[in-house]
């Protein structure tokens, strides 16, 4: 099935100049036509931000859990305009579709997700860049399909949770404690409110970041505004990998991977995330003014970074 698309011109409703958390001028939200392009993934429905369609080289744009693909918003503004850039909503989240009711989520679902728009977008080979679980995700990806994979920058992440074999029976255990749980759509009065909501969560993100992820990451319904993302997402999953797996994954990447964080979210300097390194060809991790979601505190230095890396990696 080949992907269609329709162009999109972002709504701007907020003030022209924000702050991060530090108090630094961050990028406004963008005023950048994208193209919304609809993708298949087995039957079920994708979408993804797509710039510079006839351009080159071509970017692929993973975001964490319960986030959006416009948490690469003020990021894309800051790379070369003639740049292919993609922002994929993972199943389950942003305008993609959601899994039946009764169906569940699984890891590796999501490098479906990446195959599917690889294949139908034209991106191989490709640049991956992941924030947290998406990350995590590229990471998976690019060992499983080298030859595709041109280089890769994670953000806050080098793979996924890990442990020892023990622990999959606990985490099985959970799995079932969380099936009967409901599957539940919160609605919040105002697109404020769902921005208070993710600051509460996360108290990371700035005001400005906080709402700029409600703004696109929200839908108006009767009484207010409800969440994108799939609630049966909170659910945790019923298998993962073990450490030793994880470092499998790890070393059979064939490609450059660049490591970027913020200053207040992970480090990377304990014996687990150093072997992890290692795998990689210990690359050193790059500190960024920031917290998890870095890419919204400091955009263009992200963007910097990235451009940098791609351009050496070409």
């Amino acid at each position: 099935m080949h992907a269609s698309s329709r162009i999109v011109k972002l709504d701007l409703q907020q003030p022209r100049l924000y702050e991060n958390r530090e108090g630094m001028p961050i990028p406004p939200i963008t005023e950048t036509p994208y193209l919304s392009r609809q993708i298949s993934a087995g039957g079920l429905p994708l979408h993804a931000l797509e710039r510079g369609p006839s351009g080159a080289p071509h970017l692929l744009m993973l975001h964490g859990w319960l986030d959006h693909a416009h948490v690469f918003d003020w990021v894309c503004d800051a790379l070369p305009p003639e740049w292919h850039v993609v922002c994929l909503d993972f199943r389950g989240h942003g305008f993609s579709g959601h899994i039946p009711p009764g169906s569940l989520y699984n890891f590796t679902d999501y490098l479906a997700d990446v195959e599917a728009t690889i294949d139908q977008l034209h991106l191989s080979p490709v640049h991956l860049i992941g924030h947290s679980m998406g990350g995590g995700v590229a990471l998976a990806y690019a060992a499983a399909r080298p030859a595709r994979v041109k280089s890769l920058t994670t953000i806050e992440s080098l793979g996924t949770a890990g442990g020892p074999p023990s622990n999959a029976v606990d985490r099985m255990r959970r799995f079932l404690q969380d099936l009967p749980k409901p599957s539940l759509k919160r609605t919040y009065a105002s697109i404020e409110a769902a921005a208070d909501r993710i600051r509460e969560n996360n108290s990371s993100y700035s005001n400005a970041a906080a709402l700029h992820m409600a703004r696109f990451g929200t839908r108006p319904v009767p009484g207010g505004v409800q969440f994108t993302f799939d609630p049966a997402q909170r659910k945790r999953f019923g298998s993962s990998f073990d450490e030793n797996q994880v470092l499998a994954i790890l070393e059979a990447i064939r490609c450059k991977v660049q490591v970027l964080h913020g200053t207040s979210g992970f480090t990377f300097n304990d014996d687990l995330m150093k072997s992890r390194l290692a795998k990689i060809g210990s690359p050193v991790p790059i500190s960024i003014l920031g917290g998890h979601h870095v890419q919204l505190d400091s955009p263009v230095e992200v963007a910097r970074h990235i451009e940098k890396f791609v351009r050496a990696n070409a």
